[in-house]
């Protein structure tokens, strides 16, 4: 399909065939992404649980990477290409490619300082120690040392997925995944001959296949076959690009920011209890964290659809796509959320046989889970919203979730000592109050205009 048949496909074609083609690629890649996780916490775990300590320790990190440089950031970035191939102007669109690569090279250069610079004490704050801590760090050096990787690769893809190419950057990363897990499992565990490098052997792997995958996602728009194309501006670079970007972006990763926050205090709760319930938790907390890319498979799809028409002025499509995706995306995670509420060791011995991890992971799911549905819904419209260039109620939205989480969790656990029960109640509350503000943003003027 030509660059201008995916246009008027998102711009006249039947809202729900055209969301499936669109989000299907995407599925796929964050499908295969979440075995990537599931899978390196299997190696982790055989190496004992205070390692896979150090991999809850460093999982918010981690896919704070990931949802900032391929949901937020990249976002912001799909959303800016969308908008302008839909009101037609190429031009703008190639400015924003070169405008969003400035962006992922300044942000690789954060995330090493924040990551590397001041790991020990981040960890160490969350309540890491010993054997935990130091694999934690060992992990985080490696991962944010490389995360240029990352950025680059998922720059690219939202380059892409802006004009509606959903189907490069998909079958790139697919790929590159599938081959990550047998590296990872490799060196982590010395297969083949490999060196055993412990706990910091899933970041290797990672490391290598996303600067493969950047390679194989940038030839397409060097060999012109792409709706955007990668060259020096024509008026140079200008803040008002650099503005469009980061008005959905950088608000987007505040957002993130915000997330991981609330479950970085969840865990330095819950760490008053020991290795084992962090542990427990992180394993039951991961799941949620995997509900988030697999939304973005929808969400993606979203952006896309909604930026390029709005960028045409056709607002109430706009809305029914993003109301449309939205039902597919509750629907996955309300059965996802309710199978683990009633079978939550299905999920959680892939990943330790330690009984009171998993009393701590079960405990979680069981409150958490069946608020699943709502939470997916509720990303699928944060995508959706940036795609309209409307962070303002979904930032609302997150902040709301916080002070619930994280304000309802101290005065459940240190006021009324209702321990880990009440802090997973509040958890919950939190994703119900996110999805009801979240559904309201669409009715609001940003959507209209």
């Amino acid at each position: 399909m030509s660059p201008e048949q995916r246009r008027q496909s998102m711009l006249v074609g039947p809202l729900l065939p055209t969301i499936l083609t669109l989000a299907a690629p995407n599925v796929v890649n964050v499908s295969v992404q979440s075995l990537v996780l599931i899978a390196d916490g299997w190696f982790v775990g055989r190496l004992g649980t205070a390692e896979l300590a150090a991999l809850a320790l460093v999982f918010p990190a981690q896919t704070t990477l990931q949802m900032m440089s391929a949901g937020a950031m990249g976002g912001g970035v799909s959303s800016s290409v969308a908008r302008a191939l839909g009101s037609g102007d190429r031009d703008r669109a190639d400015a924003t490619a070169a405008h969003a690569l400035v962006i992922a090279a300044v942000m690789t250069l954060l995330f090493a300082v924040v990551f590397v610079g001041f790991g020990r004490p981040l960890f160490g704050a969350l309540g890491g120690s010993g054997v935990a801590l130091e694999g934690a760090i060992a992990f985080s050096t490696v991962m944010f040392l490389g995360c240029g990787a990352h950025w680059l690769a998922n720059t690219l893809a939202s380059i892409l997925r802006g004009s509606g190419d959903m189907k490069t950057p998909g079958y790139a990363l697919i790929t590159l995944a599938i081959l990550q897990i047998p590296l990872s499992g490799a060196l982590t565990l010395g297969w083949l001959g490999m060196p055993r490098l412990g706990v910091a052997s899933p970041a290797l792997a990672a490391v290598i296949s996303y600067a493969v995958a950047a390679v194989w996602i940038l030839l397409p728009i060097l060999q012109g076959r792409a709706a955007v194309r990668l060259r020096w501006p024509a008026r140079g670079f200008r803040w008002p690009i650099f503005v469009d970007i980061l008005k959905i972006g950088a608000t987007s990763c505040v957002v993130v920011i915000l997330i991981n926050a609330a479950v970085l205090v969840v865990i330095g709760l819950i760490g008053r209890a020991g290795d084992a319930a962090i542990a427990g938790y992180g394993v039951g907390s991961r799941l949620e964290y995997l509900l988030s890319p697999l939304t973005f498979g929808i969400g993606a799809a979203l952006t896309a659809m909604v930026g390029t028409n709005k960028g045409a002025r056709q607002f109430a499509r706009a809305r029914q796509a993003a109301w449309t995706g939205a039902l597919i995306a509750g629907a996955v995670t309300m059965a996802i959320g309710l199978t683990v509420a009633l079978f939550p060791d299905l999920w959680l011995r892939l990943f330790t046989d330690d009984p009171a991890a998993l009393e701590a992971g079960r405990l979680y799911f069981r409150i958490v889970g069946p608020t699943y549905g709502l939470f997916g819904l509720a990303m699928a419209l944060n995508f959706a919203a940036m795609g309209a260039g409307d962070m303002i109620w979904p930032t609302l939205a997150t902040a709301t979730r916080i002070v619930v989480v994280i304000g309802g969790g101290l005065l459940a656990l240190d006021v009324l000592g209702w321990a880990a029960p009440g802090l997973y109640a509040c958890v919950a509350a939190g994703v119900v109050a996110y999805a009801l503000l979240l559904a309201v943003s669409t009715t609001r003027r940003a959507w209209h205009v």
